[in-house]
């Protein structure tokens, strides 16, 4: 499979796509965190039945969570951050192979990094 490099230009005609789904995805995140929080003592002990109305939907929320991220996926970028909203975008610069890097809710790719270096690397473009 031939590997994708994004420009600037594309990577952030994305992010009208991209932005909604991360969207979605960090409010269903937060929305499982906090079914998660309400079941906890139900979860932790394995007497308990847990097949019931509520951890039904949280299956069903952990499914769409997965299926968001293949929609995000299928662009050709990655998800770094599920929690922080942060997506990587494969690019060249300078000939050398960097991420250009969006955090959900930035307008626009402003930054990169190295591919080591992570969000806290980030330098402007």
């Amino acid at each position: 499979m031939a590997v994708k490099y994004f420009t600037v230009d594309e990577a952030n005609r994305l992010l009208a796509e991209i932005s909604p789904l991360m969207g979605r995805l960090l409010e269903m995140r937060a929305r499982v965190a906090s079914q998660r929080q309400k079941m906890e003592h139900l979860l932790d002990d394995p007497r308990v039945d847990v097949g019931n109305a509520a951890t039904s939907a949280m299956v069903q929320d952990f499914a769409q969570i997965e299926k968001l991220l293949a929609q995000i996926r299928a662009y050709g970028c990655e998800v770094k951050d599920l929690n922080a909203g942060l997506i990587d975008f494969l690019s060249l610069r300078n000939g050398r192979e960097v991420y250009l890097c969006w955090r959900y809710g930035e307008p626009r790719i402003a930054y990169y990094h190295e591919l080591t270096g992570g969000y806290n690397g980030r330098r402007p473009l």
